[in-house]
């Protein structure tokens, strides 16, 4: 009788394999795709004659820089809240999600405060290449932050009542691994798109 109950008993250990080899998998062919659009960029910069094109006024700098921090923050922050000496503290991986949603929706809105100018001084999609490209690759990206955000948002009850409380389960750790990929990709951004 206890093998039956064993067999149908859940395998935690596999499960949370299952789900960081699952995640990992993932953030491969998220890797592959987002390489393929930066190396399209390259291309197409390589290609203009000048970057920005002529007539068209280079990005704003300073507050996509501050946004970069900002998500940097956010990873330090949830990084933070999975440490294994943040288990023994009940409520640490709640704060800690909670800071990070908050930032991460502060990435967020700061997006639109950098889109919404640009696109009333006729910086537009349809304004060649350059915007196309713009508005492409930010925008793709913000959608990536928003599934990072409705992810970290459906544990956060599960933190709140002690189920989860460190990067030790599955759920959490593969979360936070989306997380930080998306972050890193906006570093790789950042610098591509507004510094070179």
């Amino acid at each position: 009788m206890s093998a039956v109950v064993a067999l149908r008993g859940p395998d935690v250990d596999g499960s949370r394999k299952t789900t960081f080899v699952g995640m990992v998998m993932a953030l491969g062919s998220w890797s592959m795709l987002f390489g393929a659009l930066f190396f399209a960029y390259a291309i197409l910069r390589l290609r203009a004659g000048t970057w920005p094109p002529m007539g068209v006024e280079p990005l704003p700098r300073l507050l996509p820089s501050f946004n970069t921090l900002v998500l940097l923050a956010s990873s330090v922050v949830l990084a933070h809240g999975l440490r294994p000496a943040s288990e023994s503290r009940i409520g640490a991986l709640a704060s800690s999600l909670r800071a990070t949603l908050a930032l991460g929706s502060l990435f967020l809105l700061l997006q639109l405060a950098v889109w919404i100018p640009l696109w009333q001084s006729g910086f537009r999609i349809d304004s060649g290449v350059y915007g196309s490209v713009f508005y492409f690759l930010t925008v793709f990206h913000a959608l990536h932050v928003l599934a990072g955000l409705v992810a970290l948002a459906v544990l956060l009850p599960g933190a709140r009542a002690g189920r989860w409380r460190s990067g030790a389960q599955g759920r959490v750790k593969a979360t936070a691994l989306f997380w930080h990929f998306v972050d890193a990709v906006w570093v790789v951004m950042f610098v591509a798109v507004y510094l070179l």
